[in-house]
């Protein structure tokens, strides 16, 4: 996500109040505030700290919460990707399945062509199923793009936050704007 770090999991943190008010955690995104602090405009830094091992009890950290470390990354990924732009997300995945259909299709009428029974390939149903993921990708793509207009037009939100406003005597105010995601 564009933040390196070696220890995503240390909970020795500090962060200016200022990058943090707009930040809206659910889920365990605890883990990734360094990714939104970023994401405001901050500099992330990192300072060694010495870990010591566990001298009583057990840690609770198991598959279970991999797996739900993983959904959320993949929802990072999604939000700092495609959030103030969705249709460009699910309209690429649509547009390509809908050309994979294409190929799949053209290949099967080749195949017909050459004497091959339809029956006997599985090609006509993968083109029918990924015309049809195609489609609703495409769908989703510009009910995604709605919701996140509403989302962003309601909350009165911009998708990017003003750095600096730089003055010169001779000219207008300079505005430099730093993109959220």
């Amino acid at each position: 996500m564009g933040v390196h770090l070696h220890d995503y999991g240390c909970t020795l943190k500090a962060y200016r109040r200022e990058v943090l008010e707009d930040v809206r955690l659910y889920g365990e995104m605890h883990r990734f505030i360094p990714i939104f602090a970023a994401w405001e405009g901050a500099r992330v830094a990192e300072v060694p700290v010495r870990h010591h091992a566990r001298k009583f009890g057990a840690s609770n950290y198991g598959i279970g919460r991999v797996m739900r470390v993983l959904l959320d990354l993949l929802t990072l990924f999604f939000i700092g990707r495609a959030l103030d732009r969705p249709m460009q997300f699910f309209g690429k995945v649509g547009l390509g399945a809908l050309a994979a259909a294409v190929g799949a299709f053209t290949w099967a009428l080749v195949l017909r062509l050459g004497g091959t029974s339809l029956i006997q390939t599985p090609l006509p149903l993968l083109a029918a199923t990924l015309g049809l993921s195609g489609v609703l990708f495409l769908l989703l793509g510009i009910m995604s793009e709605i919701q996140s207009r509403t989302y962003f037009e309601a909350q009165g939100k911009a998708p990017y936050k003003i750095k600096s406003v730089t003055r010169h005597a001779a000219a207008p105010p300079r505005l430099v704007a730093v993109s959220r995601w």
